[in-house]
């Protein structure tokens, strides 16, 4: 092993940016609250705390960089690091798992305990309910829906996301052989890629909410369609934030064969999105 490899742990000096990001999501979950009691000065109050939010990851992000391309941070660090990016994946798979098992619970047992599954159940609750999946609900709660075809949209969004993953896997080929040209032209086509599912999953919300009447008021299938599609949307939002951060770095002269967590770190973190859609296209769109 290296002399690196036994060298000191860096200690970060003293930042500012931990209760920076404190008051942010305090101001911001705050604001949230206020909303959902109908206030509307929640709006306003959410709206600043995601402004403090966003200050804070600049600003903390900005002086991991500098220090990272400053020389500071040795092999300890970089161990430390791709823990730390393994353990918040792993909280994100749990994250994930928990509304899966609510459409799993939904519609593999409520659904039919409802519908005559569970006699007791049945008869003094709902006796009229006829099980079906997929449904709004005893109470047909928001009306009558129709839902979307996986073989439109969410089909191209999967191929979409599939092909993204490829070219990262390239764009990540291309650091280890320090072809920045390559690195830089693959990795500007994931984030493209991204954006442009982004894009489609946007339309694809519009024409069910105008066209299809499926929304989140559609009952139990309206509620866990919009909450894991939306929930999925977000963290490809994350994701094309992120390479984009990559891309522009990149473009800088950062990362070098041998050095370059973010960039592994971004990719470990785009590859979870795609395996997440896959399920989300089996289980919500084709089943």
């Amino acid at each position: 092993m290296s002399s690196e490899t036994h060298a000191g742990y860096y200690v970060p000096h003293g930042t500012r940016w931990p209760i920076v990001g404190s008051i942010g999501l305090t101001t911001l979950v705050s604001g949230f609250a206020i909303f959902l009691n109908g206030n509307p000065l929640g709006a306003k109050v959410m709206a600043a705390g995601v402004a403090i939010v966003l200050l804070m990851m600049f600003g903390w992000f900005g002086t991991v960089i500098r220090e990272s391309e400053s020389g500071m941070y040795n092999m300890q660090v970089d161990r430390s690091f791709r823990w730390g990016m393994a353990w918040f994946i792993f909280s994100e798979v749990m994250f994930f798992a928990a509304f899966f098992g609510a459409l799993f619970y939904a519609r593999v047992l409520a659904v039919p305990w409802l519908g005559g599954g569970d006699a007791a159940t049945h008869s003094l609750l709902w006796p009229q309910f006829s099980p079906a999946w997929p449904t709004n609900g005893p109470g047909d709660l928001g009306g009558k829906f129709e839902t979307i075809s996986p073989w439109g949209i969410p089909a191209l969004n999967t191929l979409l996301l599939l092909s993204s993953g490829v070219t990262i896997t390239f764009a990540h080929w291309a650091l280890k052989k320090n072809q920045r040209g390559a690195l830089l032209f693959w990795l500007a086509a994931t984030v493209i890629l991204g954006v442009t599912f982004l894009g489609f999953q946007i339309h694809e919300y519009g024409h069910a909410y105008s066209e299809l009447n499926l929304t989140l008021g559609s009952g139990i299938y309206g509620s866990t369609f919009f909450m894991l599609t939306g929930f999925h949307g977000m963290h490809v939002t994350i994701g094309a934030i992120m390479l984009t951060v990559i891309l522009l770095r990149s473009a800088k002269g950062h990362f070098t064969p041998d050095r370059h967590f973010a960039f592994e770190g971004v990719a470990w973190y785009w590859h979870f999105v795609d395996v997440v859609w896959l399920g989300l296209f089996i289980f919500v769109y084709v089943l």
